[in-house]
């Protein structure tokens, strides 16, 4: 698992495999960045996520890339980007599509993330 505070970011499909059971087991909420380079808001939203992994410790904050990993993109039925997917023990439990930083942080705390007071 990555440390407290940091967006794991996944570029092959074994590394997310292993780190999605992780963090299911975990039972924490997790949210997913479905993202891409070439996608103006998904770079003006990247250090707004990060921020967000910094003051929800009880949340794992994933990273992937659409064009790195199209077969989870598709799982997850993605096809907007940014995509911000909200999920606990392996379930969605909601989505934020667009690079809506209100809306992502109200859905954090809608889910149970708490800001830490660090």
């Amino acid at each position: 698992m990555a440390g407290e505070g940091e967006v794991i970011a996944c570029h092959t499909l074994e590394v997310w495999s292993e780190k999605i059971k992780a963090a299911n087991e975990s039972k924490k909420l997790i949210v997913i960045d479905f993202t891409a380079i070439w996608c103006p808001p998904c770079r003006f939203i990247a250090p707004v996520f990060v921020d967000m992994a910094k003051k929800f410790l009880n949340v794992v904050f994933f990273k992937i890339d659409v064009d790195e990993l199209q077969s989870v993109a598709k799982e997850f039925k993605v096809e907007a980007m940014p995509t911000f997917l909200f999920m606990r023990e392996g379930e969605v439990v909601d989505r934020v599509v667009g690079a809506r930083k209100e809306e992502i942080h109200q859905t954090l705390m809608k889910h149970g993330g708490l800001v830490s007071s660090a």
